[in-house]
């Protein structure tokens, strides 16, 4: 893949994870909050910041994904979370980082799972501290080996 795809997958999934907390904070129906995305901040200046070009129909595809499929991605990450830790009681951007890197784990079989993690880890690490981030890699590690097993090959006996 191209470095500029990777570019605007990357802000793609920044903007994934801002749109998912507003909606969860504010309500905000899925119709507005992607107009809202698409016409005012990705590849706009938004008050002296500029947010960078990324993927409309990526962008699209995994709020929407996330959306439609939550009933069958929380239990999923609660079952990933540490006990007593249920998606419910965590912080709204780390339950957003979380039910994106989860949907994509599950539901876009064509980018590496290791990828996923990677970019979901690097987004957290922007919004939360070390332990948290840390508890976002270990998590979606955990989901990406129930689901891409595959893709994690066995280390070798000794």
């Amino acid at each position: 893949m191209a470095a500029a795809k990777l570019l605007e997958r990357s802000a793609a999934r920044l903007a994934i994870v801002q749109a998912l907390y507003q909606m969860d904070i504010a309500g905000t129906p899925l119709s507005d909050i992607l107009a809202e995305f698409e016409s005012h901040w990705i590849g706009r200046e938004v008050e002296g910041t500029h947010y960078p070009d990324a993927e409309a129909a990526y962008f699209r595809d995994i709020v929407t994904g996330v959306l439609k499929e939550q009933r069958a991605l929380d239990p999923r990450v609660d079952e990933a979370l540490a006990k007593g830790w249920p998606l419910r009681r965590i912080e709204t951007v780390l339950r957003a980082i979380l039910r994106a890197g989860a949907y994509e784990l599950m539901h876009r079989p064509d980018v590496p799972a290791r990828v996923v993690v990677s970019e979901y880890v690097d987004i957290a690490a922007a919004f939360l501290d070390r332990e948290e981030t840390g508890m976002v890699n270990a998590v979606l590690d955990q989901l990406a080996r129930r689901a891409r097993g595959p893709e994690f090959p066995k280390p070798a006996a000794g």
